[in-house]
């Protein structure tokens, strides 16, 4: 059995993950970790994730659970992950993040902390969205500059950054699939006279509204015809399923960064 550490057990995600590794036949929960001065320190997990006692109280101290745990699933925030992650450096355990809204600076010291121990780091667990990025760019290839791209996305009201880690990372898989620098053509928002939009830029456009999990679509439109892939996430379990797939996968793993298309075998 893998012994699993969850961090921000009590929130949204955390309690999902706590549940599903409550049912798994391959995990145990070893740990759960919350922040300091949360209402749920001190509560059983698996109680706070409505899994049934658990016997596993949430703390905010993950130095003490570090003996006990193989790796850390963290969903939190960037500031919170990168404290964590020091943490399972230092002790030589695994670590898979989904946290996003890095910024370069943060992201820099993810990649380092990665040389020392092993991390799986993505902005979507889902199966099936890492899926459509290795699809996708072999459309944008096919398709070439014909047909303009669009990436629209749309998350609850509660989601904090915009657009999305997963946008991004569908972005930066077809800006790299047809010779583009994101950074140069990626186009955030439209409003005014904007002139005629240009053959280069790739839309990157966010909704956010009610409870929507998350909903993630490409548009390659071209003269006379339109494609569309799109995902839908209609629970949470789809990304938690996915992060406790990693979790088996990375502590085999030697140091290193990895993301879902490494735990999937999608090279």
């Amino acid at each position: 059995m893998i012994k699993v550490i969850v961090a921000g057990a009590a929130g949204r995600m955390g309690c999902r993950l706590v549940s599903l590794v409550r049912d798994s036949t391959a995990l145990t929960l070893a740990g759960a970790l919350e922040g300091r001065g949360h209402h749920a320190l001190g509560e059983d997990a698996g109680e706070t994730a409505g899994a049934g006692r658990a016997g596993v109280a949430i703390t905010d101290d993950l130095e003490s659970l570090m003996d006990r745990g193989e790796v850390l699933i963290d969903f939190s925030a960037p500031e919170a992950t990168l404290e964590h992650f020091r943490i399972v450096a230092q002790h030589h355990r695994a670590m898979v993040i989904g946290t996003t809204g890095f910024s370069s600076s943060e992201l820099e010291e993810v990649k380092s902390l990665a040389r020392q121990v092993p991390c799986v780091l993505s902005p979507n667990m889902s199966v099936g969205v890492n899926l459509i990025c290795k699809v996708i760019g072999e459309m944008a290839k096919t398709l070439g500059d014909d047909y303009d791209i669009e990436v629209i996305e749309a998350h609850h009201r509660l989601k904090k950054d915009a657009p999305s880690g997963t946008a991004l990372k569908i972005a930066e898989v077809l800006a790299r699939a047809v010779n583009r620098d994101l950074n140069q053509v990626g186009v955030y928002a439209r409003k005014g006279i904007i002139g005629e939009r240009t053959k280069q830029e790739i839309g990157i456009q966010t909704i956010r509204a009610g409870d929507i999990v998350g909903d993630h679509t490409v548009l390659f439109g071209g003269m006379g015809e339109r494609i569309e892939v799109t995902h839908r996430a209609s629970s949470r379990d789809t990304f938690a399923r996915g992060a406790l797939r990693a979790a088996r996968w990375v502590v085999r793993q030697p140091p290193g960064l990895y993301d879902m298309v490494d735990v999937l075998g999608l090279q």
